[in-house]
């Protein structure tokens, strides 16, 4: 294997291994104990989360490309011939 090889596969076990710590580390488990001064609110319900994630970003979205091409609405200039 040649020496550029090496470092891409080096890089990726890198990256990898990170990730993999960063996963366990945050892992749910270390969720059970509550802290001092957590208050967790009630749940959302499955309608409440799809509005929220799912249907106001796409309203954003539409808002924001409307706006856009609202703004972009210049008259456009006849192209010269030949």
């Amino acid at each position: 294997m040649s020496n550029k090889v090496n470092k891409n596969v080096l890089r990726a076990g890198t990256i990898t291994a990170g990730t993999a710590l960063m996963l366990l580390m945050s892992s749910p488990a270390f969720a059970l104990t509550r802290d001092d001064g957590d208050d967790p609110g009630p749940g959302l319900s499955v309608i409440e989360t799809l509005g929220l994630y799912v249907a106001l970003p796409i309203v954003l979205f539409l808002v924001i490309a409307g706006l856009v091409m609202v703004g972009d609405k210049s008259p456009k200039q006849a192209e010269p011939k030949g």
